[in-house]
Order: structure tokens, then sequence, then C-alpha cells
């Protein structure tokens, strides 16, 4: 299984920048997928999930940040919207699947580095 994310960059503060992430190869079924990002210094932290059809995000983007996903394109997409400084960060994607029925695995993406910044 692999995660192929892509979208990221610079941007002003203020701006917007959107992220997507794609998985690929054996996969029976995609149970959760979304985005945790790690700030230099600083912990790797949940940015927006969402599993059985439920959402949930981090304090920190509550409000500025949408998660969407379309599980049969094995597709997750971040929008990213008022970014600030703090905002800076790499973004890894994160999926939980079944390659097989009751085999399940998580898998992280590359990650993708967001800075913003005047």
């Amino acid at each position: 299984v692999q995660l192929q994310a892509s979208g990221g960059g610079l941007v002003q503060p203020g701006g917007t920048l959107s992220l997507s992430c794609v998985a690929s190869g054996s996969i029976f079924r995609v149970i959760a997928m979304g985005w945790y990002r790690q700030a230099p210094g600083k912990q790797r932290e949940l940015v927006a999930r969402v599993a059985y059809g439920r959402t949930s995000y981090g304090d920190a983007v509550q409000g500025r940040f949408t998660i969407s996903s379309d599980y049969a394109k094995r597709t997750v997409w971040l929008q990213m919207n008022s970014l600030e400084p703090e905002d800076t960060a790499v973004y890894y994607c994160n999926v939980l699947l079944e390659r097989r029925a009751l085999e399940r695995g998580e898998y992280w993406g590359q990650g993708t580095l967001v800075t913003v910044s005047s």
C-alpha cells in the first residue's frame, strides 16, 4: 500500500491551500483517512480525520480546515483556509485500512511541507 500526498507549498498568512492524498495498492476496505502534522521541535498532532462517517478536527484548526474523502477513490482532501504561521509544518496523510478481510494496517504518506509566511 502506498500513499501519495500532494499540494503543499508556501502561502501567505490568511491564505488558502489544499492537500490531497491517494492510497493505492492491495486494499480490501478503507476504514479511516486523515491528516496529521508535525512542526519543528513539536510532536505529531491530529489535524483532521474521517472514520465511520464522522469527522474530527484538532482544536488548532477547528473552523478553518475542512476534510473530505471518497473511500471508493481512496482519496482524502484537506482544505485549509485562514492559514496562520503556526500552521507551518509537515503534513502527513494517514490511512487505516484492511488489505484483506479483518487484516488491518495503518499507513503513512511521505509528508508534504506547508509553509505559512509573508
